[in-house]
């Protein structure tokens, strides 16, 4: 009997860690469909940029997030033997590559709001400050009740803050974060003439489509495995997430009169604002907030591009992530009530001071890191620079030969 039970200990311990290893691959795979994503928007003249950006904002991510950013968000830290760190199959370390991919896509969101202007090596800067700092630290308190904050709004409101994928803890805070970088960083040179903006055409179609493709797959795994074990795997999770997707790509296509820009992040506004529900939202109630999240995303983007030169964001990603991924976080509290066909469980209050939290984190720590670096280091590329391209500027190389 006790080695049947052993058995079945080791199949439950190793199925877990394979389980939440798919996960980490599958939004590993994501940050090619941010690259993707970001290569299609931008001039041809920062392609180059955008694809080195992501991949090395990941390794230093990595880095911050391993020595750092994780024992701030759970305690814990890798200063163990191999032997030690090696028990239940390693699920601890695999659970920490799991939830290290959220944190590096905190970087690659801001990437493509500072696209095309922004200096490299102060940004990466940047970026390991932010994941191993003000990151973490709103997610210990989300994910992990730190310093007593989810015990306060359970207290104070009747429920803990609900936000089951990251709504607010990733794409809320990455969306808000790069607001504050895209506030200091200003216009693009000739975005703007005569206070009219000026239109700068996407370079490549195809490859914007390709990015937003590998993102809507991948959100599966950001999503689904979530869960972080098997026991906790629900069908209710992949098919709101599909239903939101769905909604969002619908009324992104109406809302923006058909254009592919707004059409294919339809679907991605539609999955940042599901995250936070997926696993309470009935299906329609998911469609519904996709579909709003589509609208919002096409209404408020199109907005601040046109009204407000100084918000100058290369693929709205602080429509797309931040203020989605509030409307996430706050719907959570609506659509997620048994009343609206949800499982129960949140009140609308807790989300919405929970959903404010992580806006007020994001604005505080992002100015706080960015306004420090562009103070010691400057953010901004010479004008000639960013005449130039990103490409030949820092990485003296265009994206093609015939350049």
């Amino acid at each position: 009997m006790e080695n049947i039970n052993s058995a079945v200990e080791t199949l439950i311990s190793s199925s877990n860690t394979y389980f939440i290893l798919l996960g980490a691959i599958m939004v590993l795979f994501m940050h090619a469909g941010f690259a993707f994503l970001e290569v299609g928007t931008v001039r041809k003249k920062n392609q180059v940029n955008a694809l080195v950006k992501i991949i090395t904002d990941f390794g230093v991510s990595t880095i911050a997030y391993f020595f750092v950013g994780y024992g701030i968000a759970y305690g814990s830290d890798f200063f163990a033997s191999a032997t030690e760190l090696s028990q239940n199959n390693g699920y601890e370390l695999v659970k920490f590559f799991f939830l290290l991919t959220f944190a590096a896509a905190i970087p690659a969101i801001v990437s493509g709001g500072i696209a095309e202007r922004a200096k490299f090596y102060p940004f990466l800067v940047a970026s390991a400050l932010i994941v191993a700092l003000v990151y973490p630290f709103f997610e210990g308190l989300i994910w992990n009740g730190n310093y007593g904050y989810q015990e306060w709004l359970e207290a104070t409101f009747g429920a803990q803050f609900h936000d089951f994928a990251g709504s607010v803890v990733v794409h809320g805070m990455g969306g808000w974060l790069a607001f504050a970088a895209i506030f200091i960083l200003r216009e693009r040179t000739g975005r703007y003439r005569d206070g009219r903006p000026v239109a700068f055409a996407p370079s490549n179609i195809p490859f914007l489509a390709l990015g937003a493709w590998i993102l809507t797959v991948g959100w599966f795994g950001f999503n689904v495995m979530s869960a972080q074990t098997m026991d906790g795997i629900s069908g209710l999770v992949a098919v709101n997430s599909l239903m939101a997707m769905v909604g969002g790509t619908l009324v992104a296509m109406v809302v923006g009169k058909n254009d592919p820009g707004f059409i294919h992040n339809g679907p991605l506004a539609g999955l940042v604002a599901v995250c936070a529900g997926s696993d309470l939202f009935h299906p329609m109630g998911a469609l519904i907030v996709g579909g709003i999240s589509g609208g919002l995303f096409v209404y408020t983007f199109t907005l601040f591009q046109n009204k407000f030169p100084r918000i100058d964001d290369v693929l709205g990603v602080w429509p797309l992530h931040g203020l989605c991924g509030v409307w996430g976080g706050i719907a959570a509290g609506i659509f997620g009530l048994e009343a609206f066909g949800g499982m129960g469980g949140v009140t609308f209050m807790s989300q919405l001071v929970g959903s404010l939290s992580g806006v007020a984190v994001a604005l505080i720590g992002g100015f706080a890191v960015y306004g420090l670096v562009n103070a010691i280091s400057g953010l901004r590329l010479t004008q000639e620079e960013e005449y130039n391209g990103a490409d030949l500027a820092i990485h003296k190389i265009a994206s093609t030969s015939e350049d």
